[in-house]
């Protein structure tokens, strides 16, 4: 059953900060996760919005809140009340349409970013949902669209103490969430680059219509992940020159790292259109060579047979005096021998001319 999706008309003259959710219902129900996890201590559980509470500043330990499901306004509207959210805040959350951009505060940073993953049909579409992270100086809030939990390895991590995580700061987390989000799209672009191969294939061999359609979705594919990612430059440029508390100089480092990514996932992506873009030219040039030699073959076809076409039509006529008419083999010898000798004649020409 198709799901309703809720259009940003739909807030037209409403006053700023209105909560109302933009885009398509793309959960049954928002569900909150709650982690905690401060050293080799984990502690993981489902919540009720009213039950979240934001930890106090000078407790240790980070706690992730993490939402899954962002048609529920009372939710968001119930988690802005704790940690104290901008209306404003709240409402680029909820338009699930919003570009990449970072807002920073006293309090807390806020980040909108986009996730991406191929479907699982055999054309392996695009499927996108808009990521929101803010974080404060010892907790982190991410929200995401649909059901589950795109961040499992890093919850897992987190759970076994791999690696650094657990002796950082929210800060560490954040810059993790984002840098999750950065390398899937690198499984989107190699993802992609084996469909755009095997349309290439499909255009240097016989191309068919259905060739064109499938260039056309890898372009307005590949248009739509430059412009949810364009724009995360800016986002991770700025998140780096943010200056303590929020941001500490060792996390910094890293967040260096994510815009190198950034950069490029960037410039594959523009290798990708360009290559699009002359799978584009090549397909029409192979299409108007296909079309040049069926006119070409026509052509030749229609050139023997008009001296024919001539003669049977003088010999059509209907006049009572033609010699060759009383001739017995004027009939077998003369009309045939000449159709034969003309159509033969300007075959071998158009052969020996590589016309054929």
């Amino acid at each position: 059953m198709a799901r309703r999706r809720i259009k940003r008309s739909a807030k037209s003259g409403l006053p700023p900060g209105t909560l109302v959710h933009i885009g398509e219902r793309r959960a049954e129900e928002s569900r909150i996760t709650m982690l905690r996890y401060e050293g080799e201590h984990f502690e993981e559980r489902i919540v009720p919005a009213h039950q979240v509470v934001r930890p106090p500043r000078d407790q240790g330990g980070v706690a992730w809140y993490h939402v899954a499901g962002l048609h529920d306004v009372a939710v968001l509207a119930r988690l802005g009340e704790v940690f104290g959210l901008h209306p404003l805040i709240l409402e680029d959350i909820l338009n699930t349409e919003q570009r990449p951009k970072i807002d920073e505060t006293e309090e807390y940073v806020f980040l909108v970013l986009k996730g991406f993953v191929s479907s699982e049909e055999p054309t392996g579409q695009l499927i996108s949902e808009q990521i929101s992270i803010v974080f404060g100086p010892n907790w982190v809030l991410s929200l995401q669209e649909r059901e589950g939990n795109r961040f499992s390895t890093l919850r897992d991590r987190i759970a076994s103490c791999q690696g650094r995580i657990c002796s950082q700061g929210a800060d560490y987390l954040a810059y993790a969430l984002l840098d999750q989000l950065v390398d899937g799209y690198f499984t989107v672009l190699e993802q992609m680059r084996e469909r755009i191969g095997e349309v290439e294939d499909a255009v240097l061999q016989r191309p068919v219509p259905a060739t064109l359609h499938a260039i056309q979705q890898l372009k307005r594919e590949g248009m739509f992940l430059r412009k949810s990612v364009w724009p995360l430059r800016e986002v991770v440029s700025r998140l780096e020159r943010l200056e303590e508390p929020l941001i500490r100089p060792a996390t910094g480092i890293y967040l260096r790292d994510v815009y190198d990514h950034v950069i490029q996932v960037n410039d594959a992506i523009e290798n990708d259109r360009d290559m699009l873009s002359a799978m584009l030219d090549i397909y029409l040039s192979s299409i108007n060579n296909r079309m040049n030699e069926v006119m070409k073959v026509l052509t030749v076809i229609a050139t023997i047979f008009m001296p024919m076409t001539f003669l049977a039509g003088v010999y059509g006529m209907n006049f009572k005096h033609f010699p060759e008419i009383e001739w017995v083999w004027g009939y077998p010898y003369l009309f045939w021998g000449l159709i034969l000798v003309m159509g033969l004649s300007m075959f071998a020409y158009f052969k020996r001319r590589k016309w054929m």
